[in-house]
């Protein structure tokens, strides 16, 4: 089975590569925006180098395309938040020409890498399942651009089989350093969490839901291989807390209202002092809780990782430095 990945040098991406080299009769065509070091993951795969934000990158994507049995799709920009443009052009528009291309070139499956920031709103007292609506957090601009593309996936549904994984937020330790540069910037020193950080000024209403990156992964690999259609939810449990993220980090947690905190982060971001503008705070507060019933039962998948090793182990990366192996920044 041939499968291509794009964003395959991120996050994610990086997983998957490790998760598929134990499938023997997977071949694996890996893109991004520049090629990786010849190093493991990457070591020995195929691979094309494209951006798919740029107006010309259809003829790449045409021939990468070819002959593939699942296109998975994960490629996905959230920095530079200063400038939204930039981030459809790859998000939304490129995420057009991705699908464009895989219906042109006969694709039966894919595999599209939706998320939890594409549901409407809902209150943190229940879990919703798969048929939440999916009209996200307008005042997010990574909200907008997920429930935008999950949308216009509706136009391929005729013309291959369409799976939309939703999960949780993605963690692993080697994206430490990937996640502290794109959320907490040069105003949240790395050095901080290889302590104790004793208050945590948040809202009681900052209730998440975690997931490792390894099995999203698997979970990935189990809709390649079962052909899953539709959405499905992805998260570990528990569910975290404003009190255990605290404990987490070894400190207390102070609750504050949550327009101080969107206030904070819209000041810092204006002056550039962070990288994080006050959308995602209301992503965080407004995002539901999900229900991962679907992927229990239908794909049998069981999360390795608990929420909370997932967070410890993306605390411990960040102190650490720690960075996806010979990945260039998506």
């Amino acid at each position: 089975m041939k499968v291509v990945i794009t964003g395959a040098t991120g996050n994610v991406g990086t997983a998957l590569l490790h998760r598929l080299a134990d499938e023997p009769d997977v071949q694996v065509h890996g893109m991004s925006r520049r090629p990786p070091a010849d190093a493991p993951p990457y070591q020995g795969l195929e691979w094309t180098p494209v951006d798919i934000g740029r107006p010309g990158s259809e003829e790449l994507l045409d021939i990468a395309f070819q002959k593939a049995d699942a296109v998975v799709h994960l490629a996905w920009l959230i920095q530079p938040s200063h400038d939204e443009r930039e981030l459809y052009r790859t998000n939304v528009a490129g995420s057009s020409r991705v699908f464009d291309a895989a219906a042109r070139a006969g694709v039966p499956h894919l595999v599209h890498m939706s998320s939890v920031g594409a549901y409407s709103p809902a209150r943190k007292d229940h879990r919703v399942d798969e048929s939440w609506p999916v009209d996200g957090v307008s005042s997010s601009f990574y909200s907008r651009h997920k429930a935008a593309v999950e949308h216009m996936l509706n136009q391929y549904e005729t013309s291959m089989l369409i799976s939309r994984p939703r999960p949780g937020l993605i963690l692993q330790s080697d994206a430490g350093s990937e996640v502290h540069d794109y959320f907490l910037g040069s105003l949240v020193p790395k050095a901080l969490f290889r302590h104790r950080i004793p208050i945590l000024p948040v809202p009681n209403d900052l209730v998440l839901q975690f997931v490792h990156s390894d099995d999203v992964a698997d979970a990935l690999a189990r809709i390649l291989q079962q052909r899953l259609h539709g959405p499905v939810n992805l998260v570990a449990e528990p569910v975290v807390t404003p009190r255990v993220l605290a404990g987490l980090l070894g400190g207390k947690h102070v609750p504050v209202p949550p327009w101080l905190l969107r206030l904070l982060a819209n000041v810092t971001w204006r002056l550039r002092l962070q990288p994080t503008p006050p959308g995602w705070v209301d992503l965080a507060l407004k995002a539901p809780l999900l229900d991962a019933s679907r992927a229990r039962t239908e794909l049998d998948w069981r999360p390795v990782f608990g929420a909370q090793e997932a967070l410890h182990a993306l605390v411990q990366g960040v102190g650490g430095g720690k960075h996806v192996p010979a990945s260039p920044v998506l």
